[in-house]
């Protein structure tokens, strides 16, 4: 029995001692079979890996293939024949080609564009209407260059002689305006310069409301001094981006191809803009005819050369051209036409910032007895810039500069001016970097608080106050 029992504990370690052999071999063969599946699956894994990565760096040469197709081209490559060139977009005012465009210089008949305006500005104020007789006086009878030969004492609507000047570029028909409008060109001329001061045009001048020099104009009614008419390109193109921005029908005018001034006249004027796209059907212009543009002033004299500020549109963006000094005036146009290719080629307008945005970090401003103290923030436009076409711009930069803090006081309504937000942006390939400031307003009403309210709000701050000050010292 006792022999038994010995036997029996002798055995049992060697049990226990098989059985923990037996299980360290199940996990050696399990750990072994799970590494060999876990690197078979692997393989594959790698593979698929390395042909992604190896898909991935073929996709990337099509994508720097194709920015370096977007890629801006030099102005220089343009091969302007002119003095000077400006191209901007008007509603944002950027400039897209600037070349030598701040020199002042002589603009011939473009200066009637300062006349343009002035007059569709004042009809449409309602100090004049376009069908007002004018009575033409001896100034205008005695103006030469191009003209519609009127007579003293002869009558025509303001609407007659705008169109005379719009198309024809009638000098005659534009001094008649000017003194109707003002009583003379003397004093016309002082509205005219002082517009250009009120439009921020840097270097433009002007002697008369023609573009004539001073020494072609009627002797009697000459400009004292020698201080000819000047005006830079980008004057000339700031002059135009107001006249499309202010009276945007300008077009019922600038399109017209031809006219009839009188009845008994045998041949109507012809439009000197010889680009407008309407011309594409017409044999001796439609070499120059181009596509969107309706606008908007030739100008020739000895010295000034062959100038012509146009204006096109295309897929809703509008461009203003100018180029001054041409050689000859089909030059003009053909100079124009590679300016506005250019914008039109290589440039797009898009849309940065939606209207109603929330700026990071300035979500909420404080009002101080407001119901709600903390009022909601948004930009209160769209914020759009020209960019080179296919262009990353999501990185825009902001700057915010909110109210300072309990500047505030309810009750505010919505859309209450807070503060403003800058967004700047560096195109690759433009000089410039883009900026726009816009408001920060309000998102809703900012109502006053009722007294109770603002009692316990402040017996709680009171004690908020003096818990801190006790607090502070320890």
């Amino acid at each position: 029995m006792r022999g038994a029992l010995r036997a029996l504990k002798l055995k049992t370690p060697i049990r226990k001692q098989t059985t923990s052999k037996r299980r360290f071999l199940r996990k050696s063969v399990a750990s072994v079979m799970l590494l060999n599946m876990l690197c078979f699956s692997l393989v594959p894994a790698m593979a698929m890996a390395e042909t992604n990565q190896a898909a991935g760096a073929a996709s990337t040469k099509p994508a720097a293939a194709q920015a370096a197709t977007t890629s801006i081209p030099s102005v220089q490559s343009l091969g302007l024949q002119v003095k000077s060139a400006v191209l901007i977009e008007p509603v944002s005012g950027q400039v897209l080609l600037n070349v030598n465009g701040d020199e002042a210089l002589p603009p011939a008949s473009m200066t009637k564009m300062m006349t343009e305006y002035i007059v569709a500005d004042l009809v449409k104020k309602g100090k004049f209407k376009w069908d007002d007789v004018v009575t033409v006086g001896k100034n205008a009878s005695e103006t030469i260059g191009s003209r519609i030969f009127l007579a003293e004492g002869d009558q025509h609507t303001i609407k007659e002689l705008y169109i005379a000047m719009a198309v024809g570029s009638a000098n005659d028909a534009t001094v008649a305006l000017a003194e109707h409008v003002a009583g003379s060109e003397q004093a016309f001329v002082k509205m005219m310069n002082d517009e250009a001061k009120r439009m921020g045009m840097k270097t433009a001048h002007f002697a008369n409301s023609t573009g004539l020099d001073i020494a072609d104009m009627p002797k009697e009614f000459r400009t004292p001094g020698n201080q000819e008419t000047v005006m830079s390109a980008m004057d000339a193109a700031i002059l135009a981006k107001y006249i499309v921005t202010d009276h945007p029908d300008f077009t019922q005018f600038t399109t017209i191809q031809n006219y009839k001034f009188r009845k008994r006249d045998t041949k109507p004027m012809v439009n000197w803009n010889w680009m407008l796209e309407a011309n594409k059907n017409v044999t001796n212009f439609k070499q120059y005819a181009y596509p969107g543009l309706d606008g908007l002033k030739t100008g020739h004299t000895k010295n000034a050369g062959n100038c012509f500020t146009g204006t096109a549109v295309r897929n809703g963006t509008r461009l203003i051209s100018v180029v001054m000094g041409a050689k000859t005036e089909g030059a003009r146009f053909v100079e124009s036409r590679k300016v506005l290719d250019y914008g039109f080629n290589n440039f797009e307008v898009k849309q940065i910032v939606p209207p109603k945005t929330t700026v990071t970090g300035a979500e909420n401003v404080t009002v101080k007895k407001a119901k709600n103290t903390s009022i909601p923030v948004v930009t209160d436009q769209a914020v759009s810039f020209v960019v080179p076409k296919g262009v990353d711009t999501t990185k825009i930069q902001t700057k915010v500069a909110l109210a300072e803090e309990g500047s505030l006081t309810a009750p505010l309504k919505q859309g209450t001016k807070v503060g403003t937000v800058t967004y700047s942006f560096k195109a690759p390939g433009l000089e410039q970097t883009l900026e726009k400031t816009v408001n920060l307003i309000t998102a809703q009403d900012a109502e006053k608080a009722g007294w109770f309210k603002l009692l316990m709000r402040a017996i709680g701050d009171f004690f908020r106050d003096l818990f801190n000050g006790i607090k502070n010292l320890f």
